[in-house]
């Protein structure tokens, strides 16, 4: 349990300091940040419930003013802002991230924590994005799906990098990836 919230923490802050990594906002007004690999991170490497819960907590500080966002954002407004979606996207997108890599138990880490980064970190966090950016920009699904496209290269590449960044984790200290049991 103790392990568990200090683990939670840890990616909770790991998901705020990528903030600090200065971001590009595009017309659309959502930042190209760091932000979501440390979402993919936190569900490839604690799993799918001890992700969702580190998200959340982001999530829930960001909720109480503090400016954990990129750009140093944060408070009630980014809420009814065009990054809402994404925002709130980040819990399950971290819960999928970390079932997918806890499921692929057969696979070798790094494919499974990168399957589970695609699949979680970009899949499931792009739909309430776009939904968010349609509804707050006035725009058509098509038009908002259109405005996420520059995410997509990035993302992959944060995917790839989480996927190693979880195999290596794995591989150094067995036993410290909890998506990934030793044994």
């Amino acid at each position: 349990m103790e392990r568990d919230v200090t683990f939670i923490a840890l990616f909770a802050a790991l998901i705020a300091i990528l903030g600090l990594v200065p971001s590009l906002t595009l017309i659309s007004g959502v930042p190209i940040s760091a932000q979501s690999l440390g979402v993919m991170l936190a569900g490839t490497v604690l799993g799918a419930w001890r992700g969702a819960l580190a998200a959340t907590l982001v999530v829930v500080l960001v909720a109480l003013g503090l400016p954990l966002l990129a750009g140093g954002r944060g408070g009630l407004g980014v809420f009814f802002g065009p990054t809402v979606g994404f925002l709130v996207g980040w819990i399950p997108a971290a819960f999928v991230a970390g079932l997918v890599t806890e499921r692929l138990k057969r696979w070798p880490t790094f494919p499974a924590a990168a399957a589970g980064a695609v699949l979680g970190g970009i899949l499931v966090l792009y739909i309430p994005g776009i939904l968010g950016m349609a509804a707050i920009l006035g725009k058509s699904l098509p038009e908002a799906t259109l405005l996420s496209t520059p995410f997509i290269p990035g993302d992959i590449l944060k995917a790839v990098l989480a996927g190693l960044v979880t195999a290596t984790l794995a591989r150094a200290r067995p036993g410290s990836v909890p998506s990934r049991p030793a044994g």
